[in-house]
């Protein structure tokens, strides 16, 4: 007869010695992908994002940050779903991942990924060279009305993203047509600021975390911020749009997504390393130096989010003229 503490050692080894499922940890390189240009808003984002991982210590596998820009983010939309159910692979995304399907600019929409988490809301500002004739947003409103194509615009990365939308909402407010604007897209926003800082545009629309160290330093005129209060950091004497009369408020959230079928174990690990992110000091700093708002939602809440604004999306492009 086998001995009953021999046999329950059996019994242990069975339960305990071998989980059901082992937790997913990277086995190689991990790949962040900004898609966009080096300089723009998304790398910014991304950069933050690696920063804080690599500094906190809060991984041991390297991360590594990937500019897939072109396409109104379509290049590194294509660049993410190449690898299906690889978890080493994800994104900082605009919600141009949403739009992009409905636009007709690429295929890939939010329904081809897997939503991680939300990140942050980045707000959209209006900026001019110091020697524009504009030197507010009531001068700019002025001008639009009078001919909405007698000002030259510069944004990024894509017609119907965040930056197009909000700047088509101030000039309905006022009684214009946005599709007579006068627009130059870019693939970043900081190509859209060099295009202002050069002379070649009178205003760039942007999301506000790049153009902060320009005001300060007096490189740019901030006239407006579409957002519900004035921000803090660099950009806190910039009024917003209500405060000119115009009540507009739009911004653009960050979120970072993976790949197409992503095992439910690797999705816990990255759901769980963004929450340990977004609870770094560094992190908040750092939204909060550039006028960025903390937004964190799980996998579920980021996939309802997308699938909600899909709706209210569409309707503000039909209006705009530019869904396919």
């Amino acid at each position: 007869m086998r001995s009953p503490i021999v046999a329950l050692a059996g019994i242990a080894f069975i339960a305990f010695g071998v989980p059901a499922t082992a937790q997913w940890q990277p086995s190689r390189n991990v790949e962040i992908i900004a898609p966009a240009a080096a300089g723009s808003a998304l790398d910014s984002m991304s950069r933050l994002l690696q920063r804080v991982i690599q500094e906190g210590k809060l991984t041991t596998a390297n991360v590594t940050v990937v500019n897939k820009a072109g396409g109104g983010n379509a290049v590194g939309f294509t660049y993410l779903t190449a690898h299906p159910g690889d978890a080493h692979y994800v994104a900082v995304t605009p919600f141009t991942i949403i739009t992009n399907r409905i636009v007709g600019a690429n295929p890939t929409s939010y329904q081809d990924i897997t939503p991680i988490a939300m990140l942050a809301d980045e707000h959209v500002g209006f900026v001019v060279s110091p020697k524009s004739s504009i030197k507010t947003g009531r001068d700019l409103l002025e001008r639009l009305k009078k001919d909405p194509g007698s000002v030259s615009m510069a944004l990024a990365s894509a017609l119907g993203n965040a930056n197009h939308i909000a700047i088509a909402l101030v000039g309905k407010a006022v009684g214009t047509d946005p599709k007579r604007y006068k627009i130059a897209v870019f693939n970043s926003s900081g190509e859209s600021i060099t295009a202002v800082l050069g002379g070649h545009v009178d205003l760039a629309i942007t999301t506000t975390g790049l153009v902060g160290p320009h005001v300060q330093a007096g490189r740019l005129n901030a006239i407006a911020v579409a957002a519900n209060q004035r921000l803090t950091g660099a950009l806190a004497q910039v009024p917003t749009w209500r405060e000119q009369g115009v009540d507009v408020t739009f911004s653009s959230w960050r979120a970072l997504i993976g790949p197409k079928g992503m095992a439910p174990e690797q999705l816990a690990w990255w759901e769980g390393l963004v929450g340990k992110v977004v609870a770094q000091e560094e992190w908040k700093g750092a939204l909060d130096k550039n006028g960025l708002t903390p937004a964190y939602l799980n996998s579920a809440a980021t996939g309802k989010l997308f699938a909600q604004q899909a709706g209210q999306l569409r309707e503000i492009l039909v209006d705009l003229g530019l869904v396919k």
